[in-house]
């Protein structure tokens, strides 16, 4: 059932505007499906705080409010049983920015850094940069699902030390991981003295009713010990551009490790950014509820058209607003590229480590969501 909603349907125009996602095509008829970048306006009450400190004139350095950290405290216990303390908050311009902090922390203990792919390129690139090995253990599909490969991850040799890298919910995939399969994780990392870090930017958008975010380091105190936690309120409402991201670190010790990492590289959040993620978490929750259902009904549309193209396989998320399709079946050697002269811009699966995979954005006005399924399935037709 499509759902009409003005706060989703009527969005602003982007093109012209410096954006990475609209400009990336600029002058040429592609409709921008790629990077996880949602075309909608941020709630009104972020808005309405923007223009007043604009109005304001003065963008000098910024400090992280009383307020932001009572509201991070109060919504993790409110929205996923999980209690904090704020001394083990630790304020970042950016999720790519703590994974990297998170593998310079082990870059002369960690033999290697492992995660599951497909995922997202950060988690590929973050290691080497650190010259620390990527160890990456292909998901498996179960019953339409991905998930760990558990098998492989007990026959992989390990060290004392060694980083986990766990996307939680999972991008590109869509998956959130069960409680059953976290416990496994973590036993996993407790038994074998690992440390991991879970990239849980994607936890407020839950797409199924009947499933909730579980915190990874909430299960015990033993693996919250072992464990680096990164949040934002950016992919949930919209606010990449004003980088406010956190690390919740219980372990002082590790605590202590990851602030040395971040010394002299990592600069403080701007303060519009700490204003508009307090504003964003305290008062924006309505317009979250209702992007939920808008994401949903754009989800299932968009995962019934393309179950109807031959030599594509989409797998329904149950998280985050991307659609992850396998397009190996079809008879082109690059999907991305043959879709892009489609007119269809969506990000490309090698890019996750999955040749022959495609991703696509579902945050988007439905409008623009069916003038791309139109031209995807023509250009497969015309195969």
């Amino acid at each position: 059932m499509r759902i009409r909603d003005k706060l989703f349907d009527l969005v602003p125009l982007r093109s012209g505007t410096c954006s990475l996602k609209w400009d990336k095509y600029a002058e040429k008829d592609i409709l921008p499906l790629w990077v996880a970048d949602m075309d909608f306006r941020s709630p009104q009450c972020v808005v309405g705080l923007a223009t007043e400190l604009c109005d304001n004139g003065n963008f000098g350095y910024g400090v992280c409010p009383p307020g932001l950290y009572d509201i991070v405290q109060s919504r993790t216990m409110d929205l996923y049983n999980w209690s904090i303390e704020k001394s083990w908050l630790s304020w970042l311009p950016g999720m790519v920015c703590g994974l990297n902090v998170a593998c310079r922390v082990f870059e002369n203990e960690a033999s290697q850094v492992i995660t599951n792919t497909p995922v997202y390129p950060p988690f590929l690139s973050a290691p080497g940069n650190f010259n620390i090995l990527s160890t990456r253990i292909p998901m498996v599909l179960e019953k339409g699902r991905f998930t760990i490969d558990f098998n492989k991850l007990n026959n992989l040799p390990t060290k004392k030390g060694d980083l986990f890298m766990l996307c939680h919910p999972h991008n590109p995939v869509g998956t959130n991981f069960s409680r059953d399969e976290l416990l496994r994780l973590g036993e996993y990392i407790v038994k074998r003295e690992l440390f991991i870090c879970s990239d849980e930017i994607h936890c407020d958008l839950i797409l199924d009713n009947e499933l909730s975010h579980i915190p990874f380091a909430s299960l015990s105190e033993e693996i919250a010990n072992r464990t680096i936690t990164l949040m934002a309120p950016s992919k949930t409402f919209n606010l990449p551009g004003f980088g406010c991201s956190f690390a919740v670190i219980s372990n002082p010790d590790l605590r202590r490790r990851f602030k040395i990492a971040m010394r002299g590289i990592v600069p403080d959040p701007p303060a519009m950014g700490f204003r508009l993620a307090e504003e964003a978490y305290r008062n924006g929750d309505e317009w979250r509820d209702r992007l939920l259902v808008y994401l949903r009904s754009n989800r299932d549309f968009a995962f019934g058209e393309i179950s109807k193209m031959d030599g594509l396989a989409p797998y329904s998320p149950q998280a985050t607003y991307l659609l992850w399709i396998d397009a190996r079946e079809m008879n082109v050697d690059c999907p991305h590229v043959f879709f892009e002269n489609a007119g269809v811009g969506l990000s490309d699966g090698s890019d996750f480590d999955a040749p022959g995979f495609l991703r696509l954005n579902l945050g988007c006005t439905r409008e623009l969501l069916e003038r791309a399924l139109v031209r995807m399935h023509k250009a497969v037709s015309n195969l």
